[in-house]
């Protein structure tokens, strides 16, 4: 029997709409990384992009857990010597929260050419709104994840 692999035609790609509100920034991550990955499909394969575009809107409203927004911190290289710069968490979700939620995503993804397609297809927005309803995105189910 010979291995099916998906041609570019093959793959149909949808739009989900994830709310953040509420959830915990790692279940949002998981769930955001395995729909871009395209984990879902049933011809999902680990050599080709066959996820689909995501949206995280009120990345604001992000819950960290176990005290990591005063624990964990953000780090950024400028790449010169002592260029290392670091922010906390809490500090990132007050400013910049789609930062926060992008690297939490990308961390989940793989770290080649091909994670880099797949994080193309993420858009993350700290408020309730988004530009792309042409697209017609879905709202994803997330009681599967809500902390109970």
């Amino acid at each position: 029997m010979r291995t099916y692999s998906p041609k570019a035609n093959d793959i149909t790609r949808a739009w989900h709409v994830i709310d953040a509100e509420g959830l915990v920034l790692g279940r949002i991550a998981t769930v955001a990384a395995s729909l871009l990955r395209g984990k879902h499909r049933t011809y999902y394969a680990p050599h080709l992009d066959t996820g689909d575009f995501v949206i995280i809107v009120n990345a604001d409203k992000v819950v960290l857990t176990a005290n990591k927004a005063a624990q964990k911190f953000a780090y950024h290289h400028s790449g010169y010597p002592g260029g290392l710069r670091s922010t906390s968490w809490a500090k990132l979700l007050a400013e910049d929260p789609a930062t926060l939620v992008v690297d939490a995503v990308k961390g989940m993804v793989p770290h080649n050419r091909l994670g880099r397609a797949q994080m193309d297809k993420l858009f993350v927005y700290a408020g309730p709104e988004h530009p792309h309803a042409a697209q017609q995105p879905v709202p994803f189910d997330t009681s599967a994840i809500r902390r109970g």
